[in-house]
């Protein structure tokens, strides 16, 4: 193969090697938890264990033996802060020394804020059998990087939109044990950039840009056993194997990177989304408090590789490890009318040290919330939860190469920090029973 047909597939393999690493605050990688006000207010520390549409997402047995139809609507607005900073980014450009990447060092607030909205409806079918529909956005973000950041080469402009379809079953065979099981129907969307260097660092720098989409099915199926105390919930979400089809553009590379400037169609892609185990209890210690604590392991394993279907036929290693979140929390009933709640949520980070790369810029966090519930009348009630996320500093490190394979190779030796990097979440949702 020549130069000239190895260099656009370069190209494609570089902007893939970013494809689908998406993070965002308020999240494990690119997975987002804020699915109900009412969980948000405990730090999701009884979800798997909790009954109606508000649980719906963490365990499909939730609506199982209700006898009221139940709709339930929330919304999540969710403002991040922080710093990724450049300690130090080489380049190497074909027969050159390592050099400074240049650019603005500084690069404040990446990740844009955001409403994630969520909603779910059970119907029960008779006393012991119920259906249930959940719509949500799991995976969803937008980052904006400066066109001259010291990340261009790795990460510019990110967006990625999820949604999801849950429709589920559940039945109650016995007083003491609800089961359910519902399937995952996912659209994904995606659009990013990054800059490509030319062969001096005197010419301007060079595009390119992927948009893609596809439509990908999982499952979930869960279990409560309660008594008049005590509920335990257990749940499993399956991984996801994505497909997405896209359109890949490359311009403005000049001399002999030329070759680069590109417009394909039909460029596709693969990867999967973790799966999910959740156990959640919930105990009524006295009339009023409820105490609530939740343990959900990740399988961010399956995220290993992005593989490249044609022309590229490569496979880009992601390295991803399996990870997990332990919350606890609860429920107090001041009144017939309000009840308040709190938690505090431990989460770690799925990405590694030497792999971490701009576009997930994600650490392990320490999530702190607070909230309540107040029924206007015995048919309607609205949640609130206000969270603060505080992330751990992390490095940003994972080397990338522009024109891997070519004589045009040109590595980016990245060394970069996530900084004082926090977010503040607020959650509005209403439920109505009939």
């Amino acid at each position: 193969m020549t130069l000239r047909s190895r260099l656009p597939l370069a190209a494609v393999t570089t902007l893939f090697g970013a494809f689908g690493l998406q993070g965002v605050a308020h999240a494990q990688a690119f997975y987002l938890e804020a699915q109900s006000a009412r969980g948000a207010g405990r730090a999701f520390s009884g979800e798997a264990a909790d009954t109606g549409p508000d649980s719906l997402w963490w365990n499909p047995a939730s609506i199982a033996g209700q006898t009221d139809v139940s709709i339930v609507a929330s919304a999540s607005a969710i403002f991040p802060t922080g710093t990724v900073a450049d300690k130090g980014t080489l380049i190497v450009r074909p027969g050159q020394p390592a050099a400074p990447v240049g650019g603005s060092a500084i690069a404040r607030n990446p990740i844009d804020r955001g409403v994630l909205p969520t909603g779910a409806i059970a119907i029960p079918l008779n006393d012991r059998i119920a259906l249930g529909l959940t719509l949500t956005s799991p995976y969803s973000f937008t980052t904006d990087y400066d066109a001259n950041s010291w990340t261009r080469y790795s990460a510019d402009k990110t967006r990625l939109r999820t949604y999801d379809i849950q429709p589920s079953i559940a039945i109650a065979p016995t007083d003491w044990l609800r089961l359910g099981a519902g399937l995952n129907v996912e659209y994904t969307e995606a659009t990013l950039t990054n800059a490509l260097p030319n062969v001096l660092a005197t010419l301007p720098d060079g595009s390119q840009s992927l948009k893609g989409n596809g439509w990908d099915v999982g499952w979930s199926v869960g279990a409560q056993f309660h008594n008049d105390t005590t509920t335990i919930g257990l749940s499993y979400k399956s991984s996801i194997k994505h497909h997405l089809t896209g359109d890949l553009v490359v311009s403005g590379l000049v001399g002999p990177l030329a070759a680069s400037n590109i417009s394909l169609s039909n460029v596709q892609a693969t990867f999967n989304t973790p799966w999910q185990a959740i156990a959640g209890v919930r105990v009524r210690a006295t009339k009023r408090l409820t105490l609530n604590a939740q343990a959900e392991a990740y399988g961010w394993s399956k995220f290993d590789f992005i593989r490249l279907g044609t022309p590229v036929n490569t496979a880009i290693p992601e390295d991803y490890r399996d990870s997990w979140s332990l919350a606890g929390g609860f429920d107090y009933d001041l009144t017939p009318k309000l009840t308040v709640r709190a938690g505090v949520q431990r989460v770690m980070t799925p990405t590694r040290n030497g792999q971490r790369d701009a576009r997930v810029p994600d650490s392990n966090r320490w999530n702190l919330t607070t909230g309540g519930t107040y029924r206007l009348s015995p048919h309607f009630a609205i949640d609130a939860a206000a969270g603060y996320v505080a992330f751990a500093d992390a490095s940003i490190d994972r080397t990338t190469a522009a024109y891997a394979g070519t004589a045009a190779q040109t590595p980016i030796l990245v060394s970069g920090e996530l900084q004082n990097a926090h977010a503040v979440v607020l959650s509005l949702g209403g439920r109505v029973t009939f």
